[in-house]
């Protein structure tokens, strides 16, 4: 490790998901003297999708900002490839290291492995098994391109095994956690206003297309919480893309809409709910570690572990699965997680120590 100085690691964030994933990662290169390159696609370009995160975080000003805003999958996955070619051309750095599943980590990683530059994936390995999710087609594609595997838990590196790449996987444990454990206290000192009571209301999270440009889909879901909202008040931080879509449904007033929150403010809210329903994959392990139960409006989830070790459960979109999972999850003693070995929060120290021995 005598020559570290002269080797440089670029790192990409797209999306909201990436900057808790990417903020202990550089933190760790930093601290062993890793030179990085953040490379900030501007996936989210709304302020509280993405610029909070740098403060709170305590996350380095972007060293590229691409700005490319939303469009559909293709134009912006060919939007980030263009912008991002030139950079990554002139600089080589020593390897790539993306985060996620998102179109920035499909489209930097494509341009690293066309141009030679070996790619780590971070999150490697998780599958819904659902390829009408892009992000699933997203995933499978990085992996298989990619020089190092970080997988987070047992069920990921089976899968890789399943898919003959298991050579390049190594068990690092959950950089999500890692934040999770470094920034709670800090989350926790937070005052919870909105008119709340502590423990004592739901949080609801929608932002998956899937979910919100579909009328049927998003009405059985509002449907529940109109229900749900009759026993236990809602909080509701609205996604633009979800709020653009709820001007044709009747909420019920205990439903309390409000904007975007930071992820301090998100953490804040989780820790202090009494259920949590989302379509969000993060949610699910940041509840499985904070002991909350969890309603996952989705029929899969590409992390089966917070399900078998943690708090969380598979409901779908249809509104009378959600209520009678609803009505089991309140009327049992709550559900205690058994963490996965890995996730104790020095999963960014496995992945900077793993990359320095590559370089």
């Amino acid at each position: 490790m005598s020559n570290i100085s002269d080797k440089v690691a670029m790192v990409v964030a797209g999306a909201r998901p990436n900057f808790m994933k990417i903020a202990p990662i550089l933190q760790e290169m930093d601290r062993v003297g890793l030179t990085n390159v953040l490379i900030h696609t501007g996936q989210h370009y709304d302020s509280k999708m993405s610029d909070d995160f740098f403060e709170e975080l305590q996350i380095k000003m972007p060293d590229f900002n691409l700005n490319v805003g939303s469009d559909s999958h293709a134009r912006q996955t060919a939007k980030i490839m263009e912008l991002f070619e030139p950079i990554i051309t002139q600089s080589m750095p020593d390897i790539l290291v993306v985060v996620g599943d998102v179109n920035s980590t499909l489209a930097t990683a494509l341009v690293a492995s066309k141009i030679g530059v070996k790619i780590a994936h971070v999150e490697a390995g998780l599958r819904s098994f659902d390829r009408a999710m892009p992000e699933e087609i997203n995933r499978i594609v990085v992996d298989h391109i990619s020089e190092k595997l970080f997988a987070t838990s047992p069920d990921a590196l089976i899968n890789l095994r399943n898919e003959g790449i298991d050579d390049k996987a190594e068990m690092v444990g959950n950089v999500m956690v890692d934040t999770l454990l470094n920034n709670i206290n800090r989350a926790l000192e937070r005052p919870i206003t909105h008119s709340i009571d502590k423990g004592n209301f739901g949080l609801v999270t929608l932002h998956r297309p899937s979910n919100v440009d579909n009328p049927n889909i998003l009405g059985e879901i509002i449907s529940a919480l109109n229900v749900i909202s009759q026993s236990l008040n809602i909080l509701f931080p609205c996604h633009p893309r979800t709020r653009k879509q709820l001007n044709n449904f009747q909420l019920s007033d205990a439903i309390t809409i409000i904007e975007p929150v930071s992820y301090m403010d998100c953490i804040a809210l989780e820790a202090n709910s009494k259920l949590v329903l989302t379509d969000s994959g993060g949610i699910q392990e940041e509840t499985t570690v904070l002991g909350i139960p969890c309603l996952t409006l989705r029929e899969t989830t590409e992390r089966p572990i917070t399900v078998t070790n943690g708090t969380n459960f598979i409901v779908g979109t249809k509104k009378d699965n959600i209520l009678a999972t609803f009505e089991q999850v309140m009327n049992k003693p709550r559900l205690q997680a058994k963490l996965p070995e890995f996730w104790d929060g020095k999963a960014s120290q496995r992945i900077v120590s793993s990359i320095l021995r590559s370089l």
